[in-house]
């Protein structure tokens, strides 16, 4: 069963490891280009001139690590699509089904086997990529952060692995289900996409109960906002993210120490000419806001939660199948 497994997979496995090692190529290289431009532009730079440095760095690197993140968040789609859903189907619009399990070898053994290593295969070349990435983008997320960003999140260290054992098992099922090529891929395809939209939406941030704390308004925490002004029910800070965080507040209400309101007219009372000095008069205000977050040092735990939620998912549509070929009618 393994020989024919190979003698069957091996046109797409001889296509994925090329793909892989030209994209391993390539990341070699933009991550050797990345580390120079740190290096010598980045680490040891003057303060008036490390705001600029950053900000070229960014711009000249920003958009290719993001299409390699992207193209790797394709990769577990691709291989739902090509490799899961015609796992099955194939051998039915073939009528080969009808030889290969009325031999020795039972269909549950057959499809075990089967489910076994080209599961093995799409964990192996999505965890490369995604090793090789990590690796490569490494010194672009030291310094742009967003560690939790959705896409960045998704794109990095363990949870790539676990999307591609589940897009792969996902297509697989939906192939046997199904029983037809075309319309197996196209609802791999649609079930896997609305799955990696959800998650990062609705689910991700319920894997662990979030963080509420009170934070001080000071100059530092108005360096880490991205604006502040006055509404009509009160003044509010927006975009404050704490180092390394995964923020859930977007925007929050500003209170006095004693939890009244912060209103208009205080601000007026910090409004000058010299911007320093306007965050300086305001921060002796003693302001404050509720801010809601999951801390940096839970990142990991993230990742092996979600890989294991993947894997959960992937043993259950693995379990599903061999119990449904087992009673399958041609």
């Amino acid at each position: 069963m393994i020989w024919l497994t190979w003698r069957q997979f091996r046109t797409q496995a001889t296509v994925a490891a090329g793909a892989l090692a030209v994209l391993a190529i390539y990341l070699v290289i933009l991550g050797n280009q990345m580390r120079h431009a740190y290096a010598d532009d980045i680490v040891g730079c003057l303060a008036d001139a490390c705001t600029a440095a950053r900000r070229d760095f960014e711009e000249a690197y920003g958009v290719p690590v993001a299409l390699a993140g992207a193209l790797l968040l394709g990769v577990p789609a691709l291989i739902g699509v090509f490799w899961g859903a015609p796992l099955i189907t194939r051998e039915l619009e073939e009528k080969t089904d009808r030889m290969v399990w009325n031999q020795s070898v039972t269909r549950t053994r057959w499809l075990a086997v089967k489910l076994t290593l080209l599961t093995l295969a799409s964990m192996a070349v999505t965890g490369l990529y995604s090793l090789l990435l990590t690796w490569s983008a490494g010194r672009y997320d030291q310094l742009a952060g967003g560690r939790f960003a959705a896409m960045t999140f998704a794109a990095r260290n363990l949870v790539p692995i676990g999307y591609a054992a589940f897009a792969f098992l996902l297509g697989a099922t939906i192939g046997l289900l199904v029983r037809r090529t075309l319309p197996a891929m196209a609802l791999t395809l649609a079930v896997f996409a609305v799955v990696q939209i959800v998650l990062p939406i609705t689910v991700r941030q319920h894997l662990m109960t979030p963080v509420t704390t009170t934070v001080r308004l000071d100059v530092e925490a108005m360096g880490r906002s991205d604006f502040m002004g006055v509404g009509p029910d009160g003044a509010r800070i927006d975009g404050y993210t704490m180092p390394g965080a995964w923020s859930l507040t977007t925007t929050s209400k500003l209170y006095n120490a004693d939890g009244t309101p912060y209103t208009a007219a205080q601000t007026e009372q910090c409004h000058g000419s010299n911007q320093q000095e306007d965050m300086a008069c305001t921060a002796a205000q003693n302001i404050h806001f509720s801010y809601t977050y999951h801390p940096a040092d839970r990142y990991w735990r993230f990742q092996w939660t979600e890989l294991a939620v993947f894997g959960g998912l992937s043993l259950a549509l693995a379990a599903f199948c061999l119990l449904r070929i087992r009673r399958y009618s041609s």
